[in-house]
């Protein structure tokens, strides 16, 4: 009934929210995937609760509604920091808050270091054993690695809107997932590492993600020659307003531009996400931590994984109409 209650109320409130960050699909998507790169014992405690996972994936961004200091936790704006800052930000935050006062970090964006708090209260919940705790820091954490995997979360120009491209932002991360990810391949070999310098590792991936910008503002200028503005945009009623977006068309030939680019970041952010439960684990010592038997889906589903069918096997979570408890 809990589950049923989560899934009810977070889909009403995505709705009010409208598409935000990796939007409501690939947010759950990753966190399922993430699953199945995880060791046992690990993998089966996830797994029992793979539907809580996969439902409070979008939950920090309902959280933007009533939160005022969520919003700057999704993303950092690179260029804020100066130059090259991408390979010069310091790992922690003590020596970031030094460096650049912790109002400038709360205003530009912070989620490097957000992630690496996440972290800490994840291994400190696997310690204490507390499992309400464990699930709610691996669905949160899940989000915000997403998060920094979506290139303009990286960058000032967050949405195209200093290069005339405004509206970029929700067809890269949202528009394009939704119509694409019947394609997509989303097995991929990764086996959930443990982590010796997490913040290490998270910046390596959030350098990749900011190197992409370049590509999908260029992208996006070289298939807009093939349209008229007409075929180019849309306008569509968003919350009593007319809001100009992009057509499905345009989408489809940008998508076609990026070739692979979206389905890898989507992998990238689903093995990390992995890496992370996993250290957080190895961190709280390894704690035995209660099971029930082995669900006899969780085979079904790693076999169909390997073969990229969970789509068509109606096994990916984000896919169904109707998640099951």
């Amino acid at each position: 009934m809990f589950i049923k209650k989560s899934f009810f109320l977070i889909a009403v409130c995505f709705l009010a929210l409208g598409l935000s960050s990796w939007g409501f699909l690939i947010h759950r998507t990753v966190n399922q995937l993430a699953i199945y790169s995880l060791p046992e014992p690990l993998q089966s405690y996830f797994h029992k609760d793979q539907n809580y996972l996969v439902a409070n994936a979008p939950r920090p961004d309902i959280r933007r509604n009533t939160d005022k200091s969520e919003a700057t936790k999704h993303f950092i704006d690179l260029e804020a920091y100066g130059p090259n800052a991408a390979n010069n930000m310091p790992l922690n935050w003590a020596d970031a808050v030094k460096k650049y006062s912790q109002d400038t970090l709360l205003k530009y964006g912070w989620a490097p270091y957000l992630i690496i708090s996440e972290l800490d209260k994840l291994t400190n919940a696997f310690r204490s054993k507390n499992k309400d705790s464990i699930l709610f820091y691996a669905a949160d954490i899940g989000h915000y690695i997403g998060d920094v995997h979506v290139p303009l979360h990286t960058t000032i120009n967050y949405d195209g809107q200093l290069t005339n491209q405004k509206g970029l932002h929700s067809m890269w991360e949202s528009f394009i997932p939704e119509l694409r990810i019947d394609q997509y391949q989303l097995y991929n070999s990764h086996k959930a590492n443990y982590l010796k310098n997490p913040s290490e590792v998270l910046w390596e991936n959030i350098r990749q993600a900011a190197n992409l910008v370049p590509e999908m503002l260029a992208v996006e200028k070289e298939v807009s020659i093939q349209f008229k503005p007409e075929t180019k945009y849309k306008t569509q009623m968003r919350y009593g307003k007319e809001t100009k977006m992009y057509t499905k068309e345009f989408a489809e030939a940008y998508a076609n531009g990026l070739g692979s680019t979206i389905n890898a970041q989507l992998i990238a952010s689903s093995n990390l996400i992995a890496d992370f439960w996993y250290t957080a684990w190895v961190n709280a010592g390894k704690p035995i931590i209660a099971t029930r038997e082995i669900s006899p889906n969780l085979s079904a589903e790693l076999k169909s994984f390997k073969l990229n069918h969970l789509i068509q096997d109606d096994l990916l979570l984000s896919k169904k109409e109707k998640p099951e408890n």
